[in-house]
């Protein structure tokens, strides 16, 4: 297709340069003004990798620029702005290049008569399930400015427990490879010094200095293979986790088992899972629609398992809360609140209760935890280190003995 290279001003006076892809000279002009630019000067040019954006996978949207546009949308449309207006001025104001693309293509759709939620589906990799059926949801009850806010709220919240779990997750890992780091750089930099000395040394040495230089010496001659073999184990995991569901699972599922780091992840899925759920329900989305987005959008293959016993649980006229009483990924509390609120009609509130609690429970296990992983990972660096500082000692305090 074409390329096209403007420019022009938009109709807030501001200059704008740019290039555009269009079947035809005169089709860029019509789409050009349609975004409001008033053109100085527009001319064919080559398509290269200098002016065109470059796509490495499916593109996405950051999550607080996704918030910043439901926020946006929802007072637009509460003020009595028209669909098709509200997206014409968010995408001159979105910052991301990806939503602003997305949401020219949803306008046009719009004026084609097509209705908000139809045009953003055809935009999976920005618009997501969950906000394309609470979208069609509001259209269909008038309330889009309330779910518009709704979403703004859920997204913040699941962005703000992602951050805390993954900042929990990721201190320990970086902490173990400084650990690996700094046992591997002693092994090829310091113990080698101390060997030509030790073999000097007429007597036997201690166990544990042999088994320092046996490891320094393994690693001296045989760290290519150690290294291919990470790398190759690395990307087999990768492979496998992407492309077997039944491998996804079980790693999944030895991460839930994990001591102290698995239940945050159990808590914090819990709550996604829960979250959504009582924002497509409360939404008007039907149940068995939103426990099927439900199992797509919770991200944890054994905890989606179960909200699909609990979809077919429901077709088959038994209660919602069954298959979360019987599973252990789910604690009492879930499925007890859960039946309370089918026989009460108000499983929309339960649900969002269960979300609170558990957000606020990951909350203040990420906090303690914080505070003592640091001092405990500096205490196994010091013991690693020490070990090592200790292989090499003992017999130097042995040849100094003897020469006294």
């Amino acid at each position: 297709m074409p390329v096209y290279k403007y420019t022009g001003r938009t109709r807030k006076g501001h200059l704008k340069r740019g290039t555009i892809e269009s079947e035809s000279r005169r089709e860029a002009i019509s789409d050009l003004k349609k975004k409001g630019i008033s053109l100085r000067e527009i001319k064919e040019t080559k398509a290269t990798i200098f002016n065109k954006e470059l796509s490495l996978g499916r593109k996405s949207v950051k999550n607080r620029d996704f918030v910043i546009y439901c926020r946006q949308f929802a007072t637009l449309i509460r003020a009595g702005v028209s669909i098709v207006e509200a997206t014409h001025i968010l995408t001159a104001q979105s910052e991301s290049k990806v939503l602003q693309s997305a949401l020219e293509k949803v306008e046009n759709d719009i004026r084609e008569g097509h209705s908000y939620s139809d045009a953003a589906k055809k935009h999976p990799s920005v618009f997501p399930p969950l906000f394309i059926n609470m979208i069609r949801a509001g259209e269909m009850t008038g309330n889009l400015d309330e779910t518009l806010d709704r979403l703004a709220m859920y997204y913040e919240k699941q962005y703000k427990l992602k951050k805390k779990v993954q900042s929990t997750m990721t201190y320990p890992i970086i902490l173990l490879v400084l650990i690996i780091g700094v046992v591997i750089f002693m092994m090829l930099s310091i113990v080698p010094n101390f060997v030509s000395m030790f073999e000097q040394f007429e007597g036997d040495l201690p166990a544990i200095t042999k088994m320092v230089v046996s490891m320094s010496e393994l690693i001296q001659s045989s760290w290519w293979i150690l290294l291919i073999g990470t790398i190759v184990f690395a990307i087999g995991f990768m492979y496998m986790f992407k492309n077997n569901d039944s491998f996804h699972y079980q790693v999944h599922y030895g991460l839930l088992k994990i001591p102290i780091f698995g239940k945050i992840l159990q808590k914090s899925a819990i709550a996604r899972m829960t979250r959504t759920l009582s924002s497509l329900f409360s939404s008007s989305v039907p149940i068995l629609q939103a426990l099927g987005i439900v199992e797509k959008v919770v991200d944890n293959p054994v905890i989606g398992k179960v909200v699909r016993e609990a979809r077919v649980n429901l077709e088959q006229g038994s209660p919602l809360s069954e298959p979360f009483e019987k599973s252990w990924v789910f604690p009492p509390l879930v499925s007890q609140m859960t039946a309370i609120g089918e026989q009460t009609g108000s499983l929309d509130y339960m649900l969002e209760k269960i979300a609170d609690f558990y957000e606020d429970d990951v909350d203040r296990t990420v906090d303690s935890l914080q505070s003592l992983i640091e001092p405990l990972m500096i205490v196994i660096l010091a013991v690693v280190v020490g070990f090592i500082v200790l292989s090499i000692m003992i017999p130097m305090f042995t040849v100094f003995t003897e020469m006294q």
